[in-house]
């Protein structure tokens, strides 16, 4: 079949399949995300053109947001579908680096096709290319290498064939996920070969479940059956598995008391006795006390970064530590007794090799009571109060009036802390995404772009700052063309608030954060009208500034959204210095000089640094 290199590679995309969770047979490449220049529209945009019943091509207005919303629409389908973003060379490529680190950082898929330079140099140097005096080779797409699973540049036509199968192996294994990066150059993508007709033929691509080692399952269970004070920890990898009904079935077997990461929240629902809340610095105080007790925790599907772990200080000195991750990197963090299997799998195989054994009865119960304190101090922050209204009092009211299939958002700021610390799932599917593996700002706008293309059985409202706002609002006006509705809830409260809490909560002067402390001429500074600026860029607007106008503006606002086939964007004034605390502690560099500094000597010796021992 002769084919130009962007038409095999069109033509390659729209063949491959794959299966969801629940077994329905999918596109594994659902979407194109492209903006085009003269690096891609003539080789890559023309095969997408001449296909474009086939494969949908949406225009982002910003390629990092593109990239991002199609990091979104992976999430939203648990890894079992693979955005794809498409730019020209130069600034627009650059711009997607930051996407592909959410990707890499986060473990989920992302196909990014940039243009490239010409592989014949006659043009040299093209616009928008960077030179390199000592290497003629590079090209500023070799800046991916660093947030790519897999990186290929490719210079001849028939290089697809060996590459496309490594492309696809590291987008759909659980142990490998994360971005692809395939530099196209654009003379290469207009060059014709005769491909096999074999590699346009339809795959289905299912989800791999690797089984764990015997020996490592013995191991687990005989620590376990010495436990009297075992903690389950889930992650992200148990969404992605589907494992979550299988994990609590094990917990409920056993009497487990249940920790969720922030990439594992919503996987129990929140009235479930065995609930403990979620882990760690915006987690809750009920899953910390949980695990300062603990005597053993199962962690599986979780890296146990530094937020779930306060900086590994959330568990005791002599715990013992056994991890299920389906990536050999990531289970053998810590010193931890290591199981590398699929979660689902292995927690059925250790359910075999576990006898009829439970934790102490006292243990278990405690998870309830002490998921009751914290609920208890949540409906305090959450109650209504006369004045502006806090983070928390708008997380309660969105949650109140979301539903079991509807979905949430967040990334940075102080919000991530609010809906990790204060949600509450009352459905046993996933349904909530807080991208905290690199916390984009930005990424609450474009994501849920991406997550409202792909998760249709509900609607999604996204939460975010002012900040994060003003750093990426371009795709709103995206999702508004391309009639795909969600609810962005724009809390507006001044400034960086939750880097000025750190700033000033660890001694340091305010500085640079509020918009109070920046530099200026003015003596009245301009404001940004969000509502106005929402409205500019084709959403439906609403505002509130009390309790019960925000509760009326976010119904309004669910509404509007679903009837338009538009976002609808919230603006509401919040306070700047109230925020739910789950009373953990997060390394940072202190001064010496600053008064912080007497917290982070006490806490520092507390961090546990390796776990290995005898289980």
């Amino acid at each position: 079949m002769k084919l130009t290199a962007a038409q095999a590679l069109v033509a390659w995309l729209i063949a491959q399949r794959s299966e969801t969770i629940d077994g329905r047979e999918v596109p594994l490449f659902p979407a194109v995300f492209g903006i085009f220049g003269h690096g891609n529209v003539l080789g890559l945009g023309t095969a997408l053109q001449e296909r474009r019943d086939e494969i949908p091509v949406w225009r982002g207005h910003t390629e990092q947001g593109m990239a991002l919303a199609a990091v979104g629409y992976a999430k939203a389908t648990h890894r079992r579908q693979v955005g794809v973003a498409t730019s020209s060379i130069g600034p627009g490529a650059l711009n997607m680096v930051t996407a592909a680190g959410v990707a890499h950082a986060n473990r989920l898929p992302l196909l990014l096709l940039p243009g490239d330079t010409f592989t014949t140099r006659a043009p040299d140097p093209v616009l928008q290319q960077v030179e390199h005096f000592g290497d003629a080779t590079a090209t500023v797409n070799d800046a991916f290498r660093a947030v790519s699973r897999y990186f290929d540049r490719i210079t001849r036509p028939e290089q697809l064939i060996s590459t496309l199968p490594q492309a696809v192996r590291v987008l759909t294994d659980p142990a490998e996920a994360g971005p692809v990066t395939l530099a196209l150059p654009q003379d290469v993508q207009a060059e014709t070969y005769d491909f096999p007709d074999a590699l346009f033929e339809p795959v289905v691509h299912r989800v791999l479940r690797p089984r764990p080692d015997k020996r490592s399952l013995e191991d687990a269970a005989a620590a376990l059956r010495t436990s009297t004070r075992p903690l389950l920890v889930l992650g992200g990898g148990v969404r992605y598995s589907g494992a979550g009904r299988t994990a609590l079935e094990f917990a409920e077997r056993h009497g487990i008391p249940v920790v969720e990461t922030t990439a594992g929240r919503t996987l129990v629902p929140h009235e479930h006795p065995l609930n403990a809340g979620p882990l760690g610095v915006t987690g809750s105080t009920s899953a910390n006390v949980m695990a300062a007790e603990a005597d053993l925790v199962l962690a599986v599907g979780t890296r146990l970064q530094d937020f779930t772990t306060a900086s590994w200080t959330v568990f005791p000195a002599d715990v013992r530590l056994i991890t299920v991750n389906t990536a050999r990197f990531d289970a053998v963090k810590h010193g931890a007794l290591a199981i590398v299997g699929d979660a689902d799998a292995t927690i059925r195989d250790l359910t075999d090799h576990l006898p009829p054994w439970r934790a102490d009865a006292e243990w278990t119960a405690r998870a309830s009571a002490q998921r009751s304190t914290w609920d208890a101090h949540i409906d305090k922050l959450r109650a209504h109060t006369p004045g502006t209204p806090t983070y928390a009092q708008v997380v309660g009211i969105v949650n109140d009036l979301s539903g079991p299939n509807d979905y949430v958002m967040t990334a940075s700021g102080g919000m991530p802390g609010e809906l990790v610390g204060g949600w509450r799932a009352t459905g046993g599917t996933p349904t909530m995404d807080v991208e905290y593996g690199f916390s984009c700002m930005g990424y609450e706008l474009a994501g849920a772009w991406g997550a409202a293309m792909a998760h249709t059985d509900g609607l999604v409202t996204t939460m975010l700052g002012d900040g994060s706002y003003l750093m990426l609002n371009s795709e709103l006006f995206s999702a508004a063309f391309a009639g795909h509705p969600f609810v962005a809830v724009v809390c507006d409260n001044d400034g960086y608030a939750v880097i000025a809490r750190l700033q000033e909560g660890q001694g340091g002067a305010p500085f640079n954060n509020f918009y109070a402390d920046c530099r200026t001429t003015h003596a009245e500074p301009p404001r940004v009208d969000f509502a106005a600026n929402a409205r500019a860029l084709g959403c439906a607007v609403v505002t509130a500034t009390d309790l019960d106008e925000v509760r009326e503006a976010y119904a309004r606002a669910r509404d509007l959204a679903v009837r338009e086939s538009r976002p609808a964007v919230l603006v509401v004034r919040t306070q700047p210095s109230s925020w739910t605390e789950a009373g953990a502690w997060w390394e940072v560099g202190v001064p010496a000089h600053l008064s912080g500094r007497t917290g982070y000597d006490e806490a520092k010796p507390r961090q546990v640094r390796y776990l290995g021992r005898e289980l």
